[in-house]
């Protein structure tokens, strides 16, 4: 970000009364003002700061989305409006949708992290049906490990740490019909190590 910055016009300085124009402010930011940024910081951090620790309660938490919202504000200085609202506003705006935004990501991670503690063994035609969890079945694991790298990866992933299919494509920097394709096999070879345990 630094090599943007340039020295741009005093168009940020304070009022003679000493307050700072916003607007003006911003204008210089997208000039690249790094003291213009500085001056808006100092502005509206308290602010900002106010609206997310509201949203997001935890004060570590809040500090953190106002430091993405300062770097939002950078990079998009340049798409401001004015017609449209006052930079306050605007910014106040970015601060609530980042807000909002992290603790939607913390409440999904949650919730993952609880359905899959609570998950039921996977119930699905095909070879899967034979895929339970390793409570259920203690030759699993075993099983698991007899799997080729990718195909005890992908089965893990999706199977026992609630991955979807592109989730895990994504993870193991393959592509998804690859994916998909040593998963199948994978639990092919799961369901006959498993029914072979069985008839042990």
């Amino acid at each position: 970000m630094r090599r943007a910055l340039r020295v741009v016009s005093d168009a940020a300085s304070p009022d003679p009364d000493g307050e700072l124009d916003p607007e003006a402010a911003l204008a210089a930011v997208a000039g690249g003002d790094l003291d213009a940024f500085g001056r808006l910081y100092d502005d509206l951090a308290l602010l900002v700061f106010g609206v997310a620790r509201r949203v997001v309660r935890d004060p570590s938490r809040a500090e953190e989305v106002t430091q993405e919202v300062f770097t939002e504000v950078w990079r998009q200085a340049t798409r401001f409006d004015p017609a449209r609202g006052s930079v306050r506003t605007w910014v106040l705006t970015i601060a609530h949708r980042r807000a909002v935004d992290t603790v939607r990501s913390s409440q999904a991670s949650r919730a993952r992290e609880e359905h899959v503690a609570r998950r039921e063994p996977v119930e699905v035609a095909g070879p899967e049906e034979a895929v339970v969890t390793a409570d259920e079945h203690e030759g699993v694991r075993r099983c698991l490990d007899s799997l080729t790298p990718l195909q005890s990866q992908a089965v893990r992933l999706a199977y026992y740490q609630g991955f979807t299919y592109p989730q895990v494509a994504e993870m193991l920097g393959r592509p998804l019909p690859t994916v998909k394709t040593r998963m199948r096999d994978g639990l092919i070879r799961l369901r006959d190590c498993l029914e072979g345990h069985d008839g042990a």
